[in-house]
């Protein structure tokens, strides 16, 4: 059985006595400690202010480790995002990951359309890129578009979940991002598609209306090149598509027809090959796994991070009659990681047990999770029996400053300790509330770290 510390807690303050023997001189001594503390903004260093008159108070900190095992998810709808992810990874822990990008297209059948004496001017694909997260973004990328050689249905489509399309792509372009991450890029389009697609845009019946267009072209796949090691985010709507532009004898300027994804169903793939790797142990979804020294999450793949937490418990059932002051979560610091890629920025603490899944609550079935500090951490229901609260999830921080995450989570640890809650394994996913959608399912961003980089920190008063 693990000890209440695992025996690795770093005392790091002393009883007051082992400051001075005189109890003022002892607060205005920790006050001033304290205060220095809180001069960071780093929630991880916010101390506590203790004037004289508190000196029948002692105070402790002590730092303990957590145990943490890697979940792959099971499969999770990946329909209609609004953003593809398109990428072609290899990493020593994750393996090779792949991402393509499946979306229907888009007709106004009440758009004018080119008459059959009409010439082909130009004709592009373009393509909203909204991020870029990748190495070496000052060589070229490529980007590919097929025809889908079925249709996408009007049904959900998971992670795992792919498409037939043509073995040559229909559009075709190498780009170079270095430092701009956000923009549209035009491809140049197969010659061959070109002249047909426009054919059958003046003449044919394909382009009657939306459901015989589809049935003409069912809709694209979008991939990155296999060894770009480069992943982006393609923003679905009137700047994803193709721009055809034509004109007539005598004209001086060309006219435009645009086919694009607006109001489109989509859904993002991934393909990933762990062989070799530490990851290569992860087999089943839903199980928990050692990845020997190591620990990692990648997003859209679905694999996260599960904490056990029992030591908190442990802890806990040492200390009578404490007031809790401070207790910050924190990971870290992850491991170096390449530039041009960037981790997770926020994670969501959820809590889990044995099933490895994300807990619901009994009375709507919200997911629960460890809430802000200084929020309502329990309900009243109708019966006035406590429920975990659920409105205000902690928000589990990126700091760049030392590449850790942080969080405070005094409130969660209190609660916990006066048995309003009942104390849960965490799985830590990569999403925030404050963004709207799901950030887990919306690019490959991912971290590593050492898998005994997980800590929790706690400062604790008592009376004399």
């Amino acid at each position: 059985m693990k000890s209440a510390l695992k025996q690795k807690s770093k005392l790091t303050m002393s009883y007051l006595k082992n400051i001075t023997s005189s109890p003022v001189k002892w607060a205005i001594g920790l006050s001033i400690s304290f205060l220095l503390l809180i001069s960071c903004s780093d929630p991880s260093t916010v101390g506590l202010q203790l004037a004289p008159e508190n000196n029948q108070i002692g105070v402790f900190f002590e730092e303990f480790e957590l145990e943490g095992e890697v979940v792959l998810l099971d499969s999770f709808n990946t329909t209609n995002q609004s953003v593809l992810v398109v990428g072609n990874e290899v990493d020593p822990y994750f393996g090779r990951t792949e991402g393509t990008g499946y979306t229907r297209l888009f007709i106004d059948a009440f758009d004018e359309r080119p008459r059959g004496d009409a010439s082909l001017d130009s004709i592009f694909f373009t393509l909203d890129v909204v991020s870029v997260n990748g190495t070496d973004l000052d060589e070229p990328k490529s980007f590919s578009v097929y025809r889908l050689e079925e249709p996408i249905l009007d049904t959900l489509y998971y992670n795992f979940s792919s498409l037939t399309f043509s073995e040559d792509p229909i559009a075709f372009e190498e780009v170079v991002f270095e430092d701009v991450k956000d923009t549209t890029m035009r491809l140049s389009v197969d010659k061959d598609f070109a002249n047909d697609l426009f054919d059958k845009l003046r003449r044919g019946e394909e382009f009657e209306d939306l459901f015989s267009f589809r049935e003409y072209l069912p809709g694209i796949a979008i991939q990155i090149g296999e060894d770009d090691n480069t992943t982006a985010g393609i923003n679905l709507g009137f700047e994803t598509g193709f721009e055809i532009f034509y004109s007539y004898l005598n004209d001086t300027v060309s006219s435009e027809y645009s086919i694009s994804t607006a109001s489109s169903r989509s859904f993002n793939g991934v393909v990933n090959d762990p062989t070799g790797t530490p990851t290569a142990v992860v087999q089943e979804p839903g199980v928990a796994y050692k990845t020997g020294n190591k620990l990692g999450m990648k997003s859209n793949l679905g694999m996260v991070i599960k904490v056990d937490t029992s030591p908190i418990d442990e802890f806990l059932d040492t200390l009578p009659g404490v007031s809790f002051q401070q207790a910050n979560f924190e990971l870290g610091e992850i491991d170096e990681f390449p530039e041009g890629q960037n981790p997770l920025a926020n994670m969501v603490v959820y809590f889990t047990d044995e099933t490895n899944t994300i807990l619901t609550r009994t009375l709507d079935g919200q997911p629960l999770s460890v809430q802000q500090d200084g929020q309502p951490q329990v309900v009243v229901d109708e019966d006035g029996n406590l429920e975990p609260a659920t409105s205000a999830p902690a928000v589990f921080t990126y700091f760049d400053s030392d590449d850790r995450y942080r969080v405070q989570i005094t409130s969660h640890v209190n609660a916990i300790y006066r048995e309003q809650l009942l104390r849960k394994d965490w799985l830590l996913y990569g999403n925030s509330p404050d963004t709207g959608g799901d950030d887990f399912k919306r690019s490959f961003r991912q971290f590593v770290l050492d898998n005994d980089k997980i800590r929790l920190r706690i400062i604790y008063s008592k009376a004399n």
